[in-house]
């Protein structure tokens, strides 16, 4: 049986892993909802909504925020648009891939600042702020299953597409020949 954990820092250590990672009563994490997201989808922009590939640079952003704080830069701030959503025009594949391997990276650097973390910190004011760490790290939580939910949405708006959308055009596969539109 799995040993009850007693200490505040590692349920909340539980809870950041399990929104991000899986195995929340809530449903898909953040990793498992954005797994099978194609760039085309990343980058499809509703009418006035960020679009996903602006949420996960916005969680990012928050994450490392969080753990600028935890390493104790009092001036670190996030001022701007740009810095809390981005500069994303057209989403590719290396972009798409790149902003979640940095939102993987953040969040394992989040874990790695904690790991020797004890209640005690959980109290600290959060340099720069008015509130505690305990209150940061729920918001981030928090933070991600909210964005999470949007995601989830945008996934369902995102139009429908055929298979070939986020590859080549099919008539520049090996199946067909360079002359294709002029045969037909």
């Amino acid at each position: 049986m799995e040993e009850l954990q007693t200490k505040e820092i590692d349920r909340i250590k539980t809870l950041l892993n399990a929104a991000f990672h899986g195995g929340s009563w809530h449903g898909p994490s953040v990793l498992e909802n954005v797994k099978d997201i194609k760039p085309k989808t990343a980058g499809n922009r509703q009418k006035g909504i960020h679009t996903i590939a602006e949420l996960v640079y916005h969680m990012t952003t928050w994450r490392i925020f969080a753990l600028k704080k935890i390493q104790g830069e009092a001036d670190f701030d996030i001022k701007t648009e740009k810095q809390n959503w981005g500069n994303l025009k057209e989403i590719d594949e290396f972009e798409w891939e790149t902003l979640q391997m940095e939102l993987t990276l953040s969040h394992d650097e989040l874990m790695s600042s904690l790991e020797d973390k004890t209640d005690d910190f959980l109290a600290e004011i959060v340099p720069g702020s008015e509130y505690d760490f305990y209150t940061l790290l729920h918001g981030i939580i928090n933070h991600d299953l909210y964005h999470n939910g949007q995601i989830g949405i945008l996934k369902k708006m995102a139009p429908k597409s055929s298979k070939f959308d986020d590859e080549e055009d099919m008539r520049s596969s090996r199946y067909f020949s360079e002359g294709f539109d002029d045969e037909y």
